[in-house]
């Protein structure tokens, strides 16, 4: 199903960081004590820990570059693809260097939807124009490039310095699929369960929000940007349409033509801007102003617009809509429900 592209946290799973403290304080409390008995608990309590902990490896996870094995615990991670680290986080791992895609105000490089932020900062690093020293200076034991371009030389030069998971087979260009995603992450760390648990919750979510809104489903919808160069529109191979079809919509036909194979967006000039025309055009800006948007001509000349059928969502909105992470899906998913019903009416 489309709705295990975009993630979002369990409960259980947002827990398990809070589950960790809790043991961690109550082994510090008995180390404290003067029994003999409670110091021989506290080191069985230790030991089954590590025993547990350590279950999961080693892990072999299958990439466009062939399988990585990951043959212990990794203790230093550094998360470089897009939102790879948000993913870790998700998961109780906070990475010691971390690529920051968005431009969050958040000094760490997450949005304000995040639970389990970091109790030490990153070191944060390049994105497209990575530091490959910086990413060594940092020691890892294992890279995370997981929703990236799938560059070789890029891969090669990460693969040098430490186990790399790089993208799912298929999955360059940024292709790779949340679900592909958490699924990565989740099994590099030795945490496939709780990856499980995190699909799973956001089928929930997605099969919920549906339910609740019988009247989208067949509508035709077009996600469509603006940035400093010009106009485009997202193919269903990107996870914003994606989103939108798990809530019942169905990409508009006339976007969905000129997209080819592998095309994640298609640019649209400024005298097709009619074919963003959809029941509903969700559109946002890319570092412009949103007013490039709702002020230009063209935008407010398409039928969706002037017939009060689109929207144009900025800030965290926009950047949990576009990250496919799992608590900003969470968040686009309760966020954006109620701006598609107000928008058409509902």
């Amino acid at each position: 199903m489309r709705g295990s592209r975009h993630l979002s946290p369990s409960v259980t799973r947002s827990s398990t960081g809070g589950i960790a403290i809790a043991a961690a304080a109550l082994l510090a409390l008995t180390g404290c004590s003067g029994s003999a008995d409670e110091d021989t608990a506290g080191d069985n309590e230790s030991g089954e820990a590590a025993e547990a902990s350590a279950e999961g490896f080693p892990a072999t996870i299958e990439t466009e570059f062939g399988e990585v094995t990951i043959e212990e615990e990794p203790q230093r991670v550094v998360a470089l693809g897009w939102g790879d680290a948000e993913v870790a986080l998700d998961l109780g791992v906070e990475p010691v260097g971390a690529s920051d895609w968005l431009g969050f105000e958040d000094p760490d490089g997450i949005g304000p939807w995040v639970e389990n932020t970091y109790t030490e900062s990153p070191e944060i690093l390049g994105t497209m124009e990575l530091s490959y020293e910086a990413v060594a200076a940092l020691e890892p034991d294992l890279i995370l490039d997981v929703r990236s371009s799938g560059d070789q030389e890029r891969y090669d030069r990460l693969t040098s310095i430490a186990p790399t998971v790089g993208v799912a087979p298929g999955g360059a260009n940024y292709l790779t699929e949340s679900d592909q995603q958490v699924e990565m992450i989740a099994a590099a760390l030795g945490q496939s369960e709780a990856g499980e648990e995190m699909l799973a919750e956001q089928e929930e979510a997605f099969a919920a929000a549906a339910e609740e809104n019988p009247d989208w489903a067949g509508q035709s919808v077009t996600v469509a940007t603006r940035t400093a160069e010009g106009w485009g529109a997202y193919t269903e191979a990107d996870g914003r349409v994606a989103f939108m079809q798990d809530l019942g919509f169905e990409q508009n036909p006339e976007i969905a033509e000129l997209g080819g194979e592998g095309e994640f967006s298609v640019s649209i000039s400024d005298e097709q801007l009619e074919l963003l025309d959809a029941d509903l055009l969700v559109g946002f800006p890319i570092f412009i102003e949103p007013t490039e948007i709702s002020e230009d001509e063209g935008w407010n000349s398409i039928p969706a617009v002037e017939d009060g059928r689109s929207m144009v969502i900025t800030d965290d909105l926009a950047n949990a809509f576009s990250l496919g992470t799992p608590e900003a899906q969470i968040f686009a998913i309760e966020e954006l429900s109620t701006e598609i019903e107000e928008t058409l009416g509902q």
